[in-house]
């Protein structure tokens, strides 16, 4: 192999996903309905840390909205968006229409951070979104399962349903991801 072939093949395997033909190169490629039945791209968080969540109304977690709310309120200036995905895959706890989810996340725990359509978050049919959050960083085992992104559009760190939304780790995984 010659010297410039070498340095290719380096330079290839430290080339980011993107370079390597990687259909879902960060979060930011994919796309997700909101729960107004929006299209939306998610490259339209680029550049911020996201907190991901996977919601249902009716879990012992659900109390949790009015942490994320919280969460959401004291970091938004700071870069950082909470993004929630009903899903009614752990014990059918989201059954409610989108409207419903709406109304319900709206006038129970005011939430104004950015709520997208139910989806599958595991198994047959799983969304794109999912599919890429569960890389390297596990499928939720539960709802509320929390998973930190990057500003480059990569999971970073990810936690159970029990870590609360005011937990010094969760605040400690978006704090790094803000760094520069």
């Amino acid at each position: 192999m010659t010297l410039s072939a070498t340095f290719f093949a380096i330079a290839l395997l430290a080339a980011p996903a993107s370079a390597k033909g990687d259909p879902a190169m960060s979060f930011y490629d994919l796309k997700a309905d909101t729960l107004d039945g929006k299209a939306t791209n998610l490259s339209v968080y680029r550049g911020k840390v996201l907190v991901v969540v996977n919601t249902a109304s009716e879990c012992g977690y659900t109390p949790q909205y009015a942490g994320l709310e919280q969460l959401y309120e004291a970091y938004k200036d700071k870069g950082v968006v909470v993004l929630g995905f009903p899903s009614n895959d752990f014990g059918g706890q989201e059954p409610g229409t989108a409207a419903e989810i709406k109304t319900f996340c709206e006038s129970k725990y005011h939430v104004t951070f950015p709520m997208f359509a139910k989806i599958k978050t595991k198994g047959e049919g799983q969304s794109p979104v999912y599919k890429f959050l569960e890389t390297g960083h596990g499928e939720p085992k539960w709802n509320f399962h929390k998973y930190v992104v990057g500003k480059d559009g990569q999971v970073v760190a990810a936690f159970a349903s029990s870590v609360k939304p005011d937990s010094a780790e969760l605040k400690d995984a978006i704090e790094a991801a803000l760094m520069p």
